[in-house]
């Protein structure tokens, strides 16, 4: 069976552009995930740091350029829903990660079978 030059090279080259696009998507969800372990690593710092202070200390958020006094149940709450939505978002990223890298595999095995079907 034998494919028209012009078919070929508009096959080729939807095939490259997707594995392209996997390409490029794969290095920002990684990046994104490495991102994603670094704050996370940063809230079990804090949060294990505040268990170590008395109750009465005085604990100060950032908010902007000032900074304001927050009860330390509050800033543990912020801190137990911020590591949460991380989580959530690593296992988004996670599955984002999947899917492209067998887009990406997928369109490598394509390029190679039409490569090898043509030569």
């Amino acid at each position: 069976m034998s494919i028209p030059n012009e078919a070929l090279q508009k096959v080729l080259q939807e095939i490259g552009q997707k594995k392209a696009f996997a390409e490029q998507q794969l290095v920002i969800v990684r990046q994104q995930k490495v991102a994603n372990s670094r704050e996370s690593r940063m809230l079990q710092l804090t949060a294990s740091e505040m268990e170590s202070l008395p109750k009465e200390t005085k604990v100060y958020e950032g908010v902007g350029k000032m900074f304001v006094c927050t009860p330390i149940p509050d800033v543990k709450k912020r801190i137990t829903d911020e590591s949460e939505k991380l989580k959530t978002e690593l296992t988004n990223l996670n599955k984002k990660e999947d899917y492209l890298e067998k887009t990406y595999e997928n369109s490598k095995a394509s390029l190679e079978q039409v490569l090898g079907g043509r030569g």
